[in-house]
């Protein structure tokens, strides 16, 4: 996961980086949800897990209401 995130911050630059990345730490934001096809990386180490050809990545920002 970590190798798409690189890659897409390349691809995207800026807006990627401030959507994704904490400026200071750097580190992935906690409160994206990611998703692969359709199914939530809720484990304990999602930003470990892998990705095979066709599979859809989808990076969510939290939502709420009722």
């Amino acid at each position: 996961m970590n190798s798409v995130l690189k890659c897409l911050s390349t691809k995207y630059a800026k807006e990627f980086d401030e959507y994704v990345y904490d400026p200071k730490t750097r580190a992935v934001k906690g409160f994206l949800q990611f998703l692969v096809n359709g199914r939530s990386l809720s484990g304990a180490k999602p930003m470990e897990s892998s990705l095979s050809d066709g599979d859809v990545l989808a990076i969510l920002p939290p939502v709420s209401g009722g």
